[in-house]
């Protein structure tokens, strides 16, 4: 284990209270919390002083995955549509497609759409069934149904409307998709079974929606701001050679060309059984890493590490006076939020 991972770094509680449930986004001054069933809409700094009187609330159906615009609007990817949906819960438009990858289970979205920076548009990714079976990426036996690659839609915000679509080399079974905050990229990360993650960096600006760059077995979390370098991680998954690294790693936004490495291993008590969750961008200068150690003989524990942006090397493990679990909300501003057992604390870098 390196110990720049276990220098301690301090951290300052900002605030406290009960969490409704999951923080979903931070978006437009609001702050979306999903509470199983329902989205609800709070102002982001109430929110933070501790006020839980939601702005609005709506209805989530069961395994619906809802993200939430900068004007308040809701997008909802579900089984074989896309909604979006209003303040008063009324739906502004509903998008149908061919239902998700599944068989004879319930289809359900494997990821969130994503609304760009400026609000106009939202990329989703969606399934293509086809019916000549040559073509078939995908076969389900009983009931028989053949599916192609995915297609990416970029939809107008305000109408759903299709402004432009591609096909993309994957089945996916977990989708992850990142806006550059100027709009000028979009990343989309897939995660096709037995195949890992595959990672692409999309110009948005035309309906052919050409790459500019990509990456396997990545999936992106984040960029960094005033800069034009992305962030994604590499988990251990073990299902093909050399398939069991944990890394993360910096890309340059306009080509996805690797400019920065760092091997998580060096963190791990144990790598054979050491996890490591996810990665998170706080602010130009800081990302915080999550996962969980299971030293010998000893309880497995969570641990968040503090890395320097820039180069990816470790400042050193962050020393909570609270308990934390893997759940973490940046908020753009250097701070950020965990939630454990019901409570939510919102933290800063001591």
């Amino acid at each position: 284990m390196s110990n720049k991972g276990e220098a301690p770094v301090g951290v300052t509680l900002i605030g406290e209270g009960t969490a409704p449930g999951a923080i979903r986004e931070v978006t437009g001054g609001r702050v979306a919390v999903d509470t199983g069933d329902r989205v609800a809409v709070y102002d982001q700094q109430a929110f933070l002083t501790g006020a839980r009187s939601a702005l609005y609330s709506v209805p989530r159906p069961p395994q619906a995955k809802a993200t939430l615009a900068p004007d308040g609007t809701i997008i909802m990817a579900e089984g074989a549509a896309i909604r979006a949906v209003d303040a008063d819960g009324s739906t502004r438009w509903t998008l149908p497609h061919d239902p998700w990858h599944g068989g004879d289970r319930a289809p359900r979205a494997p990821g969130f759409p994503a609304v760009a920076p400026d609000g106009k548009i939202v990329s989703v990714l969606t399934p293509t069934l086809v019916e000549d079976d040559s073509r078939a990426v995908l076969v389900y036996d009983e009931p028989h149904i053949t599916y192609g690659p995915d297609t990416l839609l970029l939809l107008d915000t305000a109408s759903g409307a299709i402004r432009a679509r591609r096909p993309v080399a994957s089945v996916a079974s977990g989708v992850t998709q990142h806006w550059q905050p100027d709009g000028t990229m979009l990343v989309l990360s897939c995660w096709t079974a037995w195949e890992s993650w595959s990672t692409w960096w999309i110009d948005p600006h035309t309906e052919e929606l050409p790459l500019r760059g990509g990456t396997r077995m990545r999936e992106v979390s984040g960029s960094l701001p005033a800069s034009d370098r992305m962030l994604t991680i590499r988990r251990a998954e073990s299902m093909a050679y050399q398939d069991d690294r944990d890394e993360l790693a910096l890309h340059e936004a306009a080509t996805g060309e690797q400019v920065a490495l760092f091997d998580l291993e060096e963190l791990a008590a144990d790598p054979d059984y050491d996890e490591f969750d996810d990665a998170y961008v706080l602010d130009s200068d800081h990302v915080l890493v999550t996962g969980k150690l299971h030293p010998q003989a000893r309880t497995p524990e969570i641990c968040h590490w503090l890395f320097k942006a820039a180069t990816l090397q470790p400042l050193g493990r962050l020393r909570y006076p609270a308990p934390v679990s893997q759940d973490v909300t940046p908020l753009g501003d250097g701070t950020w939020l965990t939630r454990h057992d019901g409570q939510l604390h919102h933290w800063a870098l001591a």
